[in-house]
């Protein structure tokens, strides 16, 4: 396999393929970049949506302590990572990196696993997203509106907005996130201010609130909440310095995370009381948050919280959005999917076709599921327990696996470099980190029907983890057959815009 060359020594591929066939170089600064990715994170939804489903399903109060070991979790990981990402810049980030690693085969199984799991992700938050706009217009206006028009209608704004340059997607995605963000800190802020009856209590953060037999299903809860950081080497090829600008986007992400979730969490424990944070949880369940809000900082705020809830959302959709298309642009150009994918917008440098696949899938899935609501005018079962909740942790595990065969690859890259003696404490961490990531990988497997609100006897908590192992055979099945009947296409998965020089070279030969 190719071993990469330098920036200088690199050709510009606009003079021999053509610039639709890579994403626009310079788009995206470290601001810009990092807004991108933790847009995904959807901070507000983590806080009023998945931390009192956790107090409430698992009843552990040391969720705050949980948000600083999976921090720690992936801090290490991101460790090798970033380093893999000075030498890898390709907009198939974990295919790409699995590749270089492990093969183009493995690479070409990657690829199938983050389409379909960046996909659920996205598609999975229209339910809630719906359902909540659908809320809006009955409080505010009197309207009962079902759930699946506002999904349909965000479906077809996210997927225009893919279309335009990401720097415009950026900023969209920088202002809604920012506004997020300060109103959960002013929340923080009022529930230090004016704690419940046990006062400023760290009883969240002590180790023994982890004992229980739900300690593993937790991590898989609130490792969702992280979800996003990863995302920075995909726009590898839109910033100016992605040697630099990655490495640092993605620590600064994973440390951010980490410290505002912990906070965050810990806020509704000293709002509550650690002793009462879980009953409160399973009594409230979403609305915990905006109860204690109504408290302490009046109706208006509480409004206001609900329509940042529902544009953090949007944003987090947007983000997904672009990521998925993103994917599609790399897979399209090696040979993964149609030729097709594999060009950009040539007015604005997006990967059009990719964002259009997105926004199909999306608008399909939710009108399957809008056919299967009996009650569309507002019965949350569908959109939220079954659309957001199977398909969240569908793409959850995705990404959990994905991470795990990273930090493998990225130990495979760099001893076939010979460098094992100078990344030796990143080959350490990496390690660690694969390792920590199969163990709660396995807990997703073992306990999705926990995590998706099913049966402890029902076919879905096969079913539903059984589509990312099937995208797992499937991929490897395609890698197989490339390798057999395109074995050159089949060498340059994960090359990225190295390819083209391959195929420059080639012709020159010719």
């Amino acid at each position: 396999m190719a071993t990469e060359s330098s920036s200088k020594s690199r050709p510009d591929i606009s003079t021999f393929k053509g610039q639709d066939r890579a994403l626009r170089a310079g788009r995206l600064g470290t601001g810009g970049l990092l807004l991108s990715v933790l847009a995904a994170t959807a901070p507000l939804m983590v806080v009023a949506g998945v931390m009192p489903t956790t107090f409430a399903v698992m009843g552990i109060v040391g969720q705050p302590l949980l948000y600083v070991v999976l921090g720690v979790v992936l801090v290490l990981f991101s460790v090798g990572y970033a380093e893999m990402s000075r030498h890898v810049h390709n907009a198939g980030a974990f295919y790409a990196y699995i590749s270089r690693g492990l093969g183009g085969t493995a690479g070409a199984s990657a690829a199938l696993v983050a389409l379909v799991a960046y996909n659920a992700l996205q598609v999975g938050i229209y339910g809630i997203f719906g359902f909540e706009v659908s809320g809006l217009f009955a409080t505010y206006a009197d309207l009962s509106v079902a759930w699946w028009i506002p999904a349909l209608v965000a479906a077809l704004v996210v997927g225009a907005l893919g279309w335009l340059k990401i720097d415009v997607n950026a900023r969209v995605l920088g202002v809604l996130l920012i506004v997020e963000v300060a109103l959960v800190v002013i929340f923080d802020v009022a529930a230090v201010a004016d704690p419940a009856a046990q006062g400023l209590s760290l009883h969240a953060f002590n180790p023994d609130t982890l004992s229980g037999a739900g300690v593993g299903t937790a991590l898989c809860f609130c490792i969702a909440a992280f979800l996003g950081f990863e995302q920075a080497p995909v726009y590898a090829e839109e910033t100016s310095r992605p040697h630099i600008l990655v490495p640092r986007v993605m620590f600064l992400a994973v440390g951010g995370v980490a410290v505002f979730f912990a906070l965050s969490s810990w806020a509704l424990t000293v709002a509550t009381g650690p002793s009462a944070v879980v009953a409160e949880s399973q009594k409230q369940s979403a609305g915990l948050l905006f109860g204690l809000t109504e408290s302490r900082l009046g109706g208006t705020f509480t409004d206001v919280l609900h329509v940042l809830f529902v544009t953090g959302m949007f944003a987090a959709m947007l983000s997904f959005h672009n990521v998925v298309a993103r994917y599609a642009f790399a897979m399209g150009r090696e040979g993964l999917l149609p030729a097709a994918f594999g060009r950009t917008n040539s007015a604005s440098g997006a990967p059009g076709t990719g964002s259009l696949l997105q926004t199909a899938v999306s608008v399909v899935i939710v009108v399957v599921f809008a056919i299967a609501d009996d009650k569309p005018t507002g019965d949350p079962t569908v959109p939220v327990l079954h659309l957001f909740t199977w398909f969240g942790n569908i793409g959850s595990l995705g990404v959990i696996l994905l991470m795990a065969a990273a930090s493998a690859s990225v130990i495979a890259f760099f001893v076939r470099r010979g460098a094992v003696g100078a990344q030796a404490w990143r080959l350490v961490t990496s390690a660690l980190a694969g390792i920590a990531l199969l163990v709660i990988a396995v807990y997703t497997v073992k306990d999705f029907d926990v995590l998706v609100g099913a049966g402890p006897g029902s076919s879905l908590s096969w079913v539903l983890p059984g589509i990312i192992g099937l995208a797992v055979v499937v991929g490897l099945a395609q890698g197989l057959l490339l390798r057999a009947r395109r074995p050159e296409a089949h060498a340059r998965i994960g090359l990225g815009n190295e390819a083209f020089q391959l195929e420059k070279a080639a012709e020159e030969a010719s």
